[in-house]
């Protein structure tokens, strides 16, 4: 795991969250296209576990494996399952899940670091 795709993965769920927030507040549902942003954070982040493979086959693993490995595997579900919620819920609410999810990913992605390097 690189901790630049963790970084980029974070700034891009921030981003993601923002918008989300604007829909909050202006009491909108979540559109595709906020959508489509969470599928690129969801690439980021399946980057992230391809190069968190790479590198414990190279022997650079992390010392907690099974921590890292489960916020990573955890990270991977919230958007899909925040994104079919919001898919279904055509409320404002689904602004507000989008919202949650994506502030989880961003915690997580700081876990993520800390896990890998040791902190």
């Amino acid at each position: 795991m690189l901790p630049p795709l963790a970084v980029l993965a974070a700034l891009l769920a921030v981003a993601l969250a923002g918008w989300a927030v604007v829909f909050t507040v202006r009491d909108r549902a979540v559109v595709l296209r906020q959508l489509w942003g969470a599928a690129v954070v969801e690439g980021v982040m399946v980057l992230q576990v391809v190069a968190g493979l790479v590198e414990t086959a190279r022997g650079n693993g992390p010392d907690d494996a099974v921590t890292f490995w489960g916020y990573l595997a955890t990270a991977l579900v919230l958007l899909p399952v925040a994104a079919a919620w919001a898919f279904a819920e055509r409320t404002r609410w689904s602004s507000v899940v989008l919202l949650v999810a994506a502030l989880t990913v961003v915690v997580m992605q700081w876990r993520l670091v800390q896990v890998w390097t040791g902190a």
